[in-house]
């Protein structure tokens, strides 16, 4: 960290590394702080930060009541949250219990099944009919057809739409895509749209995703299910210790 001291206030020196953590501290909003001006205004904010404090000490705020009584109501959250995390602290998720919960839950962990296709959309009914002709017969390719002809922008990556699963298309495309065998040509299929002509380039069946793939979300989500038994464990050990009392 950079330790090059910007500016004293009543002696104690403000580095540059306490800017650079004054802006982490915003989050995503800190990246409007990232340049000169940005900087310098956080600058500003530490200087006038240090003022309050050295006026607080100077006016011995901290003996005041009220400043003890905030005092203490951040040292019993502090601690509370410091109980909580040497709670949590040994619970783990072991290799073993990944497998285990892996195997239980593959009804939870499948890939749904995917189609990847290409179309020309056109307005007219008797234009997609004679393209589908020409394509069928060879007198035209589809990519041809689609670039040449498509009103759709895909019809520049020779009409293909990639991979999508059931449900993100329009219902009459999305039902023709998915009753189709790879390489099939369909036409004409009317949606809100125009007509399309489809050709549907692959089809994947629904499978279970493979553990290795899915092994960090599962490690994650076990883990905050240990977490949670773990802490539910502990408050009814405590209750047993402390009494506690509901009107």
């Amino acid at each position: 960290m950079n330790g090059k001291i910007l500016a004293t206030v009543n002696g104690k020196p403000i580095t540059d590394a306490e800017v650079d953590a004054f802006i982490q501290g915003l989050g995503q909003a800190g990246q409007n702080y990232q340049n000169p001006q940005g900087r310098a205004i956080i600058l500003e904010e530490l200087i006038s930060r240090a003022l309050f404090l050295a006026d607080a000490k100077k006016s011995m705020l901290e003996y005041e009541e009220g400043f003890k009584q905030e005092l203490a109501r951040t040292k019993d959250r502090l601690l509370t949250g410091y109980a909580i995390d040497k709670a949590l602290a040994k619970v783990t998720v072991t290799e073993e219990e990944l497998k285990k919960y892996y195997d239980e839950n593959q009804d939870k962990l499948s890939a749904p099944e995917t189609v990847s296709a290409s179309h020309i959309l056109v307005e007219e009914e008797d234009v997609a009919k004679l393209l589908l002709e020409k394509i069928q017969s060879g007198a035209l390719s589809f990519e041809e057809a689609a670039k040449q002809n498509s009103a759709c922008p895909s019809g520049q990556n020779g009409g293909s739409l990639g991979e999508f699963t059931r449900g993100q298309m329009v219902p009459e495309f999305d039902e023709a895509c998915f009753s189709m065998e790879v390489g099939e040509l369909r036409g004409p299929i009317k949606t809100q749209f125009g007509y399309h002509v489809i050709r549907l380039d692959g089809k994947k069946e629904a499978s279970t995703l493979p553990y290795a793939e899915v092994k960090e979300e599962l490690r994650a989500r076990l883990l905050a299910e240990k977490q949670q038994a773990a802490y539910r464990s502990r408050v009814n050990q405590l209750k047993i210790l402390f009494p506690v009392e509901k009107y």
